[in-house]
């Protein structure tokens, strides 16, 4: 695949991370991550940017609880159970994967309806990380709760509500994310510190599965990931306090740094898709760590040099 043009990246500080990467910033100081909902998120997750509210929608899995923010104001729905992901879907509301299988949601409406449980069979297994494709597919991963055994499993929701096993083997599910022009998928393990790619065609077929890139331990974890209008990946790395862009290769190009050290996942959002927002996560940090980064499980925006792909809908 072509690299994705840096001819509009200000090139703030340079260095390298290893054989073959190399990053700049790009973000100028006046463009800081900036603190936009500091909700002390135990585990935040999942935004998504909802264009027919304006607004970011986005979880905390271990509140459990769900989130809001349009034009500077947060709303909170405290839901029955822990939801890992939402996704905007045609019909209204959201679909989602929670701890207990994918369900339509509508907090406004108190909805959290079953659709499908594919793994009632793994009581300590929950949904993570989900999206839509970009013919309206829903994909999700499941993990197990105590991120012990390798019993996660990819599915794809159809717009007909089918649900399809596509892969196996994973300890801890994140992304999925897909290219401009929704040829190719990428997902991760990140226990594995390992990003996968696939060719994805026209019937949601997943195949030619492959290693895209691997981190090493002091780089941080892999975590939730969007692309934007180039094709380049932009990754939250747990443990990593930062934000990496990548080629639609895996070459690193940059690097954003970020006040608390584990950020959960991104999306792009805002009337011109210029903006990113990151969530994080205060879970697993102790009273001193939490002094050092007192923003740790708060929402960041940053207007960031680069555009965004709206989200499909479900459905």
């Amino acid at each position: 695949m072509k690299p994705c043009a840096q001819s509009f990246l200000p090139a703030i500080h340079g260095g390298t991370v290893g054989p073959r990467l190399r990053f700049v910033a790009i973000v100028s100081d006046r463009n800081a991550p900036e603190p936009i909902a500091p909700v002390e998120a135990v585990l935040g997750e999942g935004p998504v940017w909802v264009e027919r509210d304006q607004a970011l929608w986005w979880v905390d899995i271990k509140g459990p609880a769900i989130f809001r923010w349009r034009d500077g104001h947060v709303d909170r729905w405290m839901p029955p159970l822990r939801i890992g992901s939402l996704a905007p879907a045609r019909a209204g509301g959201f679909v989602g994967g929670t701890e207990r299988g994918i369900r339509w949601i509508d907090p406004e409406q108190d909805v959290y309806a079953l659709i499908v449980d594919p793994e009632a069979q793994l009581p300590d297994n929950r949904f993570n990380d989900g999206k839509v494709d970009r013919a309206g597919r829903f994909w999700a991963g499941t993990m197990d709760d105590r991120e012990l055994e390798a019993t996660g499993t990819l599915y794809r929701l159809d717009g007909d509500l089918g649900c399809t096993a596509v892969d196996s083997g994973y300890r801890v599910t994140n992304g999925p994310a897909f290219s401009p022009d929704g040829r190719v998928m990428y997902h991760s393990d990140s226990a594995r510190r390992t990003l996968y790619a696939f060719d994805l065609n026209a019937d949601g077929q997943a195949s030619n599965r492959r290693v895209l890139a691997h981190f090493r331990e002091e780089q941080g974890y892999p975590d939730g990931m969007t692309v934007d209008a180039e094709g380049c990946l932009w990754i939250a790395f747990w443990d990593g306090w930062c934000i990496r862009r990548l080629s639609p290769d895996g070459e690193q190009l940059d690097t954003v740094q970020l006040p608390v050290e584990r950020p959960t996942s991104v999306a792009f959002g805002g009337p011109a898709f210029d903006r990113l927002f990151v969530t994080s996560a205060r879970v697993g940090l102790n009273e001193k760590a939490l002094v050092v980064q007192p923003l740790a499980g708060a929402l960041f925006m940053i207007q960031v040099n680069a555009r965004g792909i709206p989200e499909r809908m479900f459905g």
